[in-house]
């Protein structure tokens, strides 16, 4: 098994301000920038622990390319996700040819998923661990039909 945990992950944007504005205004706390460089980090653990960290990178447009990854909540916390993103002014938005009515489940694994755009268009989610796994052929399905099998 592999002896660690994932501390920190990096994605690149356009407009190191207006990703700054976002990634504040979705919670996560600013914990250093270095302007000569065009990067800031932030934490974004719950429990300020100083466990989890963000880098926003400022890039030329010819060095930019689009990412993702994923935040782990709670089950209340996916549950609660599309009505908080909105009142950050952040719209979830469909995936897997799901509509962000309600979050999703991806069976395999098994997770709910929500997924959202920072600015520049880098996939961002919410993913909460489900706790069985379930028999069944599909591979995405709304949580509601999740919670419906037995």
């Amino acid at each position: 098994m592999f002896p660690g945990t994932l501390y920190e992950t990096h994605v690149k944007t356009k407009n190191l301000e207006a990703a700054m504005e976002f990634y504040t205004r979705l919670g996560l706390d600013l914990a250093h920038t270095i302007e000569d460089r065009r990067v800031a980090f932030y934490w974004f653990d719950k429990n300020n622990q100083r466990e989890q960290m963000l880098g926003v990178w400022e890039v030329p447009e010819e060095e930019f390319h689009k990412s993702h990854f994923a935040f782990k909540v709670t089950y209340d916390d996916i549950i609660h996700a599309s009505e908080w993103l909105l009142t950050k002014g952040i719209r979830p938005r469909a995936a897997f040819g799901l509509e962000p009515a309600e979050p999703m489940v991806q069976t395999w694994t098994p997770t709910a998923n929500l997924y959202f755009y920072d600015p520049d268009g880098n996939s961002l989610e919410f993913l909460c661990l489900l706790p069985e796994k379930k028999n069944v052929e599909k591979d995405v399905m709304y949580l509601s039909e999740w919670e419906k099998l037995s």
